[in-house]
C-alpha cells in the first residue's frame, strides 16, 4: 500500500470549505434535486418548453407534473427494475464547452429527457464523477477535481462540499466504476502520466484510503469506463478501448489487491465513438449498460447483456446529434 504523499494524492480526507474552486463546488450542493425541480418545472410548462431543450432530444419525454424528493432523480423515472450496485441508476449530467452544466434522466424507456439547465461557471472543473456510498444503487454524491489538481466530494445532503486532498493532477483519467473491493461504498480507479492505474477504496463518506497499484501499461487505452457488473456474477468491472478501437473487458474480482482478471476481447471498430461512460443501468432491465458518443456527435446505448462473452448487445441510438457540444459526462 503505498503512503500518504505527493505522489499519492487525495487520501487526506481533511474536512473543510472549498476555495476558489470549492466557490464554484458550493453553488452545486444538492444538484440532484435542483435537476428534479428543472425537470418537474419543464413538464408543467408543457411539450412546447424548449428553452431546456438544445441537444437534440432522443424522443418525447412525458414526465409527471411533480418530481419524487430523494438524493437521485432515477427515483422519479418509471422503474421496471430496482436499482442495485451491480445495476445502479443514476441520472447523466453533462458540462459543455462554454462550461454550462444540464442535467438529464431516464425517460423509463432506454433514452434521456430533455435537457435542463442546471449551473454555470464549471470552467474550473476537470473531472467529475458521481458515486454510490450505501450500496442502494443511487448516487449520494459526487467527486471532482479542479485545474489546480485539488479533489472535492460533494455529498447530495448537504450544501458544503469539503476537500479531500491535492496532487490529484497527476492523473489523466480517472472514473468511479463501482464496488472494487468488496464493501458497501463506491471505490475509484486513477491512471496517472506514465499508465500506471490505482485503486483507491471509498470509506463511503467521500473519503478515501491510500491508493493501491492495479498495475502499469494502461497508457494503451484512450478511454475506460463502467459502472456495475457486466458479467452477471455481481462483481463491478470495467471496459478499455485501445488506439486500434478494440475494445477490452476487464472483469472484477472483488479483491482490491488484484481487481481484475486478465483481459477479454469484446470486438473492434470502437474508434467510432469519442466518449465512452456509464450511469448504470439506463433501460432498466436490471443489468449496467454503457453509453458511446459518436465522432459525428451522435449518442448511443449499448444495453448490458449479464454474459461476460458478449457483455452489449447491439447499439440503439438515442441521440441524433449534438453531443459534441459536452466537454465533460458524469
Amino acid at each position: 500500500m503505498a503512503k500518504t504523499l505527493a505522489k499519492d494524492p487525495g487520501t487526506s480526507g481533511t474536512s473543510e470549505t472549498s476555495g476558489s474552486s470549492g466557490a464554484s463546488g458550493s453553488k452545486r450542493s444538492r444538484i440532484a434535486s435542483r435537476l428534479g425541480a428543472a425537470v418537474a418545472a419543464t413538464a408543467l410548462v408543457g411539450a412546447g418548453a424548449t428553452a431546456a431543450v438544445a441537444v437534440d432530444p432522443p424522443k418525447p419525454y412525458t414526465a409527471a407534473t411533480s418530481v419524487p424528493s430523494g438524493s437521485a432523480l432515477a427515483r422519479s423515472g418509471a422503474v421496471s427494475s430496482a436499482p442495485s450496485p451491480e445495476a445502479p441508476q443514476y441520472d447523466l449530467f453533462a458540462a459543455d464547452r462554454a462550461n454550462t452544466l444540464y442535467g438529464y434522466i431516464r425517460d423509463g424507456g432506454g433514452a434521456l429527457s430533455p435537457r435542463a439547465k442546471i449551473d454555470t461557471g464549471w470552467d474550473a472543473i476537470k473531472w467529475t464523477t458521481q458515486v454510490d456510498h450505501d450500496a442502494d444503487g443511487y448516487a449520494d454524491g459526487w467527486w471532482e477535481w479542479d485545474k489546480n489538481g485539488t479533489m472535492y466530494y460533494a455529498p447530495d445532503d448537504s450544501d458544503t462540499p469539503w476537500t479531500v486532498g491535492g496532487g490529484w493532477n497527476t492523473y489523466n483519467l480517472v472514473v468511479s466504476p463501482g464496488n472494487l473491493g468488496g464493501a458497501a461504498a463506491g471505490d475509484l480507479l486513477a491512471r496517472d502520466t506514465t499508465g500506471t492505474l490505482y485503486v483507491y477504496l471509498g470509506y463511503g463518506t467521500g473519503k478515501v484510503a491510500s491508493r493501491y497499484k492495479v498495475g502499469g501499461g494502461w497508457n494503451t487505452y484512450n478511454q475506460i469506463a463502467g459502472n456495475g457488473d457486466l458479467t452477471g456474477d455481481g462483481k463491478a468491472d470495467i471496459v478499455a478501448r485501445d488506439a486500434s478501437g478494440t475494445l477490452w473487458l476487464y472483469k472484477g474480482t472483488g479483491n482490491y489487491k488484484a481487481p481484475f482478471e486478465g483481459r477479454t476481447r469484446i470486438g473492434g471498430g470502437w474508434n467510432t465513438y469519442n466518449a465512452l461512460f456509464s450511469m448504470g443501468d439506463l433501460d432498466l432491465d436490471g443489468t449496467t449498460d454503457l453509453i458511446a458518443r459518436g465522432n459525428d456527435g451522435s449518442l448511443w446505448r449499448y444495453s448490458g447483456t449479464g454474459n461476460a462473452a458478449a457483455p452489449f448487445a447491439g447499439r440503439k441510438n438515442i441521440g441524433t446529434s449534438g453531443w459534441n457540444t459536452y466537454r465533460l459526462f458524469f
